[in-house]
């Protein structure tokens, strides 16, 4: 029993490098975005030894969640004056792509 938990804390990250190697080729082939399922354990497995990776991990979860709008340069499209009680409520240009460029 000792040996088996001995050999599993280095087993773990081999075996989690073979696996990730085994996706990023799968992954190229098929020109699959997205983010391979080793790099979430891998991220997993770090956090549980260092604590500011968790804190790094919980933070990006949370700003993945905050809507963008304000940090694309573009200009609001709810405007809202309280002074003067007036909200102006600009149409989405459906024709444009993205950024505005057609």
């Amino acid at each position: 029993m000792e040996t088996v938990l001995s050999l599993a804390i280095p087993g773990v990250p081999i075996l989690l490098v073979a696996v990730g190697v085994y996706e990023l080729r799968r992954q190229k082939r098929r020109n699959r975005p997205g983010t391979p399922l080793t790099a979430t354990y891998i991220n997993e497995f770090t956090a549980m030894f260092y604590g500011t990776k968790r804190m790094e991990l919980d933070h990006r979860d949370s700003m993945s969640m905050m809507r963008k709008e304000d940090a694309e340069g573009a200009p609001p499209r709810v405007d809202v004056d309280l002074d003067r009680g007036i909200a102006v409520l600009r149409p989405e240009d459906r024709d444009s792509g993205p950024g505005g460029v057609s």
